[in-house]
Protein backbone atom coordinates (compact mmCIF):
# COMPACT_ATOMS: atom_id res chain seq x y z
CA UNK A 1 0.00 0.00 0.00
CA UNK A 2 2.79 2.41 0.92
CA UNK A 3 4.63 1.66 -2.30
CA UNK A 4 1.77 1.28 -4.78
CA UNK A 5 -0.89 3.67 -3.46
CA UNK A 6 1.03 6.34 -1.57
CA UNK A 7 4.16 6.25 -3.72
CA UNK A 8 6.47 6.11 -0.69
CA UNK A 9 10.19 6.25 -1.38
CA UNK A 10 12.50 3.28 -0.87
CA UNK A 11 13.96 5.11 2.12
CA UNK A 12 10.50 5.32 3.74
CA UNK A 13 9.76 1.66 2.97
CA UNK A 14 13.04 0.55 4.57
CA UNK A 15 12.39 2.70 7.64
CA UNK A 16 8.83 1.39 8.14
CA UNK A 17 9.96 -2.20 7.58
CA UNK A 18 12.69 -1.78 10.19
CA UNK A 19 10.42 -0.11 12.76
CA UNK A 20 7.65 -2.70 12.39
CA UNK A 21 10.08 -5.62 12.51
CA UNK A 22 11.50 -4.37 15.83
CA UNK A 23 7.99 -3.87 17.21
CA UNK A 24 6.89 -7.38 16.23
CA UNK A 25 10.01 -8.86 17.85
CA UNK A 26 9.05 -7.04 21.06
CA UNK A 27 5.45 -8.32 20.86
CA UNK A 28 6.65 -11.91 20.42
CA UNK A 29 8.87 -11.54 23.49
CA UNK A 30 5.98 -10.17 25.56
CA UNK A 31 3.01 -12.13 24.22
CA UNK A 32 4.51 -15.24 22.61
CA UNK A 33 4.96 -16.08 18.95
CA UNK A 34 1.40 -17.41 18.67
CA UNK A 35 -0.31 -14.22 19.85
CA UNK A 36 -2.98 -12.71 17.61
CA UNK A 37 -2.66 -9.15 16.32
CA UNK A 38 -6.19 -8.45 17.58
CA UNK A 39 -4.97 -8.90 21.15
CA UNK A 40 -2.48 -6.02 20.93
CA UNK A 41 -3.61 -3.07 23.05
CA UNK A 42 -2.42 0.49 23.46
CA UNK A 43 -0.64 -0.50 26.68
CA UNK A 44 1.68 -2.78 24.67
CA UNK A 45 2.60 0.14 22.41
CA UNK A 46 3.25 2.45 25.36
CA UNK A 47 5.45 -0.19 26.96
CA UNK A 48 7.37 -0.56 23.73
CA UNK A 49 8.06 3.17 23.62
CA UNK A 50 9.35 2.95 27.20
CA UNK A 51 11.75 0.22 26.10
CA UNK A 52 13.00 2.46 23.30
CA UNK A 53 13.69 5.25 25.80
CA UNK A 54 15.53 2.81 28.07
CA UNK A 55 17.74 1.88 25.11
CA UNK A 56 18.71 5.52 24.79
CA UNK A 57 16.63 6.45 21.76
CA UNK A 58 15.58 10.09 21.43
CA UNK A 59 12.00 11.36 21.41
CA UNK A 60 12.31 11.91 17.68
CA UNK A 61 13.26 8.24 17.15
CA UNK A 62 10.38 7.09 19.36
CA UNK A 63 8.01 9.35 17.43
CA UNK A 64 9.12 7.80 14.14
CA UNK A 65 8.55 4.30 15.53
CA UNK A 66 5.07 5.29 16.74
CA UNK A 67 4.23 6.81 13.33
CA UNK A 68 5.07 3.52 11.62
CA UNK A 69 3.06 1.48 14.16
CA UNK A 70 0.09 3.86 13.93
CA UNK A 71 0.13 3.69 10.12
CA UNK A 72 0.35 -0.10 10.20
CA UNK A 73 -2.63 -0.50 12.54
CA UNK A 74 -4.62 1.99 10.45
CA UNK A 75 -4.08 -0.29 7.45
CA UNK A 76 -4.86 -3.41 9.53
CA UNK A 77 -8.16 -1.84 10.63
CA UNK A 78 -9.10 -0.95 7.04
CA UNK A 79 -8.25 -4.49 5.93
CA UNK A 80 -10.37 -5.98 8.72
CA UNK A 81 -7.52 -7.62 10.63
CA UNK A 82 -8.25 -5.57 13.77
CA UNK A 83 -11.39 -3.81 14.98
CA UNK A 84 -9.72 -0.51 15.82
CA UNK A 85 -6.37 1.22 15.88
CA UNK A 86 -4.91 0.95 19.43
CA UNK A 87 -2.05 3.30 18.51
CA UNK A 88 -4.50 6.21 18.38
CA UNK A 89 -4.67 6.08 22.18
CA UNK A 90 -0.91 6.62 22.44
CA UNK A 91 0.13 10.27 22.33
CA UNK A 92 3.06 11.31 20.18
CA UNK A 93 6.16 12.32 22.20
CA UNK A 94 6.52 16.10 22.37
CA UNK A 95 9.52 17.10 20.35
CA UNK A 96 11.66 20.16 21.04
CA UNK A 97 11.32 22.80 18.35
CA UNK A 98 14.66 23.48 16.73
CA UNK A 99 14.78 26.27 14.19
CA UNK A 100 17.54 25.41 11.74
CA UNK A 101 20.29 27.95 11.28
CA UNK A 102 20.14 29.46 7.84
CA UNK A 103 23.02 31.27 6.10
CA UNK A 104 22.22 34.86 5.23
CA UNK A 105 21.52 36.03 1.68
CA UNK A 106 24.90 37.73 1.39
CA UNK A 107 26.70 34.60 2.60
CA UNK A 108 24.97 32.33 0.11
CA UNK A 109 25.32 34.80 -2.75
CA UNK A 110 29.06 34.89 -2.04
CA UNK A 111 29.22 31.08 -2.21
CA UNK A 112 27.11 30.96 -5.37
CA UNK A 113 29.24 33.61 -7.06
CA UNK A 114 32.39 31.68 -6.14
CA UNK A 115 31.02 28.73 -8.14
CA UNK A 116 30.69 30.76 -11.34
CA UNK A 117 32.78 29.55 -14.33
CA UNK A 118 35.32 32.36 -13.93
CA UNK A 119 35.88 31.61 -10.25
CA UNK A 120 36.12 27.85 -10.68
CA UNK A 121 38.63 28.36 -13.49
CA UNK A 122 40.84 30.39 -11.16
CA UNK A 123 40.63 27.67 -8.53
CA UNK A 124 41.55 24.93 -11.00
CA UNK A 125 44.55 26.84 -12.26
CA UNK A 126 46.19 26.75 -8.81
CA UNK A 127 47.92 23.84 -7.11
CA UNK A 128 44.90 21.58 -7.02
CA UNK A 129 41.90 21.25 -4.73
CA UNK A 130 42.27 21.85 -1.00
CA UNK A 131 42.82 18.77 1.15
CA UNK A 132 39.25 18.89 2.50
CA UNK A 133 37.96 18.63 -1.08
CA UNK A 134 39.75 15.36 -1.82
CA UNK A 135 36.55 13.27 -2.16
CA UNK A 136 36.30 11.87 -5.71
CA UNK A 137 32.90 13.53 -6.21
CA UNK A 138 33.90 16.90 -4.73
CA UNK A 139 35.52 19.47 -7.03
CA UNK A 140 35.71 16.75 -9.69
CA UNK A 141 33.10 18.47 -11.84
CA UNK A 142 32.74 22.23 -11.15
CA UNK A 143 29.91 22.76 -13.66
CA UNK A 144 27.84 20.01 -12.06
CA UNK A 145 28.58 21.16 -8.52
CA UNK A 146 27.53 24.71 -9.38
CA UNK A 147 24.28 23.32 -10.78
CA UNK A 148 23.65 21.38 -7.57
CA UNK A 149 23.81 24.60 -5.53
CA UNK A 150 21.74 26.56 -8.04
CA UNK A 151 18.94 23.97 -8.01
CA UNK A 152 18.92 23.39 -4.24
CA UNK A 153 19.00 27.09 -3.30
CA UNK A 154 17.58 28.64 -6.47
CA UNK A 155 14.62 26.23 -6.75
CA UNK A 156 14.24 25.03 -3.15
CA UNK A 157 13.90 21.36 -4.06
CA UNK A 158 14.70 18.41 -1.79
CA UNK A 159 17.87 16.36 -2.17
CA UNK A 160 15.83 13.33 -3.26
CA UNK A 161 13.99 15.46 -5.82
CA UNK A 162 17.29 16.81 -7.09
CA UNK A 163 18.85 13.41 -7.82
CA UNK A 164 15.55 12.25 -9.29
CA UNK A 165 15.68 14.88 -12.03
CA UNK A 166 16.13 13.69 -15.61
CA UNK A 167 17.24 15.77 -18.58
CA UNK A 168 13.61 15.76 -19.69
CA UNK A 169 12.58 17.28 -16.35
CA UNK A 170 13.64 20.70 -17.62
CA UNK A 171 10.61 22.45 -19.10
CA UNK A 172 12.42 25.15 -21.06
CA UNK A 173 9.19 26.51 -22.52
CA UNK A 174 7.82 27.18 -19.05
CA UNK A 175 11.13 28.32 -17.51
CA UNK A 176 10.60 25.59 -14.92
CA UNK A 177 11.64 22.13 -13.81
CA UNK A 178 9.22 19.25 -13.34
CA UNK A 179 9.74 17.74 -9.89
CA UNK A 180 8.30 14.59 -8.34
CA UNK A 181 8.06 15.09 -4.59
CA UNK A 182 6.76 13.00 -1.72
CA UNK A 183 4.15 10.50 -2.79
CA UNK A 184 5.30 10.97 -6.40
CA UNK A 185 3.31 14.22 -6.56
CA UNK A 186 4.34 16.31 -9.53
CA UNK A 187 4.88 20.07 -9.44
CA UNK A 188 6.50 22.72 -11.59
CA UNK A 189 9.14 24.86 -9.89
CA UNK A 190 10.38 28.11 -11.48
CA UNK A 191 13.85 27.89 -13.01
CA UNK A 192 15.66 31.18 -12.40
CA UNK A 193 18.10 32.80 -14.81
CA UNK A 194 21.18 31.73 -12.84
CA UNK A 195 19.99 28.13 -12.53
CA UNK A 196 19.14 28.04 -16.25
CA UNK A 197 22.61 29.37 -17.08
CA UNK A 198 24.15 26.67 -14.86
CA UNK A 199 22.14 23.98 -16.70
CA UNK A 200 23.31 25.26 -20.09
CA UNK A 201 26.94 25.34 -18.95
CA UNK A 202 26.71 21.80 -17.57
CA UNK A 203 24.90 19.95 -20.37
CA UNK A 204 27.77 20.05 -22.94
CA UNK A 205 30.17 18.69 -20.28
CA UNK A 206 27.65 15.98 -19.45
CA UNK A 207 27.37 15.00 -23.12
CA UNK A 208 31.13 14.89 -23.54
CA UNK A 209 31.63 12.65 -20.50
CA UNK A 210 28.84 10.31 -21.57
CA UNK A 211 30.34 9.89 -25.02
CA UNK A 212 33.77 9.14 -23.55
CA UNK A 213 32.19 6.53 -21.25
CA UNK A 214 30.39 4.88 -24.16
CA UNK A 215 26.97 5.91 -22.85
CA UNK A 216 25.96 8.48 -25.47
CA UNK A 217 22.41 7.05 -25.50
CA UNK A 218 21.85 8.80 -22.14
CA UNK A 219 22.60 12.23 -23.61
CA UNK A 220 18.95 13.10 -24.20
CA UNK A 221 17.56 10.81 -21.53
CA UNK A 222 18.40 9.53 -18.07
CA UNK A 223 19.63 11.38 -15.02
CA UNK A 224 20.39 15.08 -15.16
CA UNK A 225 23.03 14.98 -12.42
CA UNK A 226 25.64 12.29 -12.94
CA UNK A 227 28.42 10.78 -10.89
CA UNK A 228 31.97 11.67 -11.87
CA UNK A 229 32.99 8.10 -12.76
CA UNK A 230 29.92 7.44 -14.92
CA UNK A 231 29.12 4.26 -13.02
CA UNK A 232 25.94 2.25 -13.55
CA UNK A 233 23.07 4.48 -14.65
CA UNK A 234 25.39 7.41 -13.88
CA UNK A 235 22.80 8.97 -11.55
CA UNK A 236 24.29 10.86 -8.63
CA UNK A 237 23.17 9.69 -5.17
CA UNK A 238 21.75 11.77 -2.31
CA UNK A 239 24.74 10.77 -0.20
CA UNK A 240 27.16 12.14 -2.77
CA UNK A 241 25.17 15.38 -3.00
CA UNK A 242 25.41 15.70 0.79
CA UNK A 243 29.19 15.32 0.70
CA UNK A 244 29.55 17.78 -2.16
CA UNK A 245 27.42 20.44 -0.47
CA UNK A 246 29.10 20.07 2.90
CA UNK A 247 32.67 20.17 1.62
CA UNK A 248 32.09 23.07 -0.74
CA UNK A 249 30.23 24.97 1.98
CA UNK A 250 33.08 24.41 4.44
CA UNK A 251 35.66 25.49 1.89
CA UNK A 252 33.71 28.73 1.40
CA UNK A 253 33.50 29.51 5.11
CA UNK A 254 29.94 28.38 5.91
CA UNK A 255 29.00 26.53 9.10
CA UNK A 256 29.88 22.86 9.50
CA UNK A 257 26.22 21.84 9.78
CA UNK A 258 25.28 23.02 6.27
CA UNK A 259 23.67 20.25 4.20
CA UNK A 260 21.32 20.09 1.18
CA UNK A 261 18.20 20.71 3.26
CA UNK A 262 19.82 23.86 4.67
CA UNK A 263 19.78 25.33 1.17
CA UNK A 264 16.11 24.40 0.73
CA UNK A 265 15.27 26.04 4.02
CA UNK A 266 17.27 29.13 3.03
CA UNK A 267 15.24 29.30 -0.19
CA UNK A 268 11.97 29.54 1.75
CA UNK A 269 13.31 31.81 4.48
CA UNK A 270 14.87 34.31 2.07
CA UNK A 271 11.72 34.43 -0.07
CA UNK A 272 9.69 35.20 3.03
CA UNK A 273 12.13 37.89 4.12
CA UNK A 274 11.74 39.57 0.74
CA UNK A 275 7.95 39.63 1.07
CA UNK A 276 6.89 36.55 -0.92
CA UNK A 277 3.39 35.22 -0.28
CA UNK A 278 3.39 32.26 2.12
CA UNK A 279 1.07 30.21 -0.08
CA UNK A 280 3.32 30.76 -3.10
CA UNK A 281 6.26 29.49 -1.04
CA UNK A 282 4.14 26.50 0.02
CA UNK A 283 3.46 25.69 -3.64
CA UNK A 284 7.11 25.94 -4.64
CA UNK A 285 8.30 23.84 -1.70
CA UNK A 286 5.63 21.21 -2.34
CA UNK A 287 4.18 21.25 1.18
CA UNK A 288 0.74 19.70 1.61
CA UNK A 289 -0.12 21.88 4.61
CA UNK A 290 0.47 25.58 5.08
CA UNK A 291 1.38 24.89 8.70
CA UNK A 292 4.45 22.98 7.46
CA UNK A 293 5.57 26.02 5.50
CA UNK A 294 5.01 28.25 8.52
CA UNK A 295 7.31 26.06 10.59
CA UNK A 296 9.79 25.69 7.78
CA UNK A 297 10.23 29.38 7.08
CA UNK A 298 10.94 31.84 9.83
CA UNK A 299 11.09 35.55 10.12
CA UNK A 300 14.40 36.73 11.47
CA UNK A 301 14.53 39.23 14.29
CA UNK A 302 15.89 41.78 11.84
CA UNK A 303 12.98 41.24 9.46
CA UNK A 304 10.41 41.63 12.23
CA UNK A 305 12.10 44.83 13.42
CA UNK A 306 12.24 46.24 9.90
CA UNK A 307 8.57 45.50 9.23
CA UNK A 308 7.65 47.18 12.51
CA UNK A 309 9.81 50.23 11.83
CA UNK A 310 8.46 50.66 8.31
CA UNK A 311 4.78 50.07 8.96
CA UNK A 312 3.71 50.93 12.51
CA UNK A 313 2.66 54.55 13.03
CA UNK A 314 4.17 54.63 16.52
CA UNK A 315 7.47 53.01 15.58
CA UNK A 316 9.30 56.31 15.19
CA UNK A 317 8.76 59.67 16.77
CA UNK A 318 7.43 62.31 14.38
CA UNK A 319 9.52 65.43 13.87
Amino acid sequence: MLRDERGASEHTLRAYRRELHDFVVYLEEQMGAGAKIRSVEHTHIRSYLSVLYEKGLTKASAARALAAIRSWFKWLAKAGWVEQNPALLVSTPKLPKHLPRVPGMEELNRVMNSLSPEKTHVRKSGHGAPSDMADEEVAAWPERDRLIFELLYGCGIRNSELVGLDVKSIAWGDDAIRVFGKGKKERLVPLGDEAAAAVRAYLPMRKERLEKAGKAKLTHDGALLMNARMRGTCRLTTRSVGRIVKKIALSRGLAADVHPHTLRHAFGTHLLEEGADLRAIQEMLGHERLSTTQRYTQLTVGQVQRVYDETHPRARSRQ
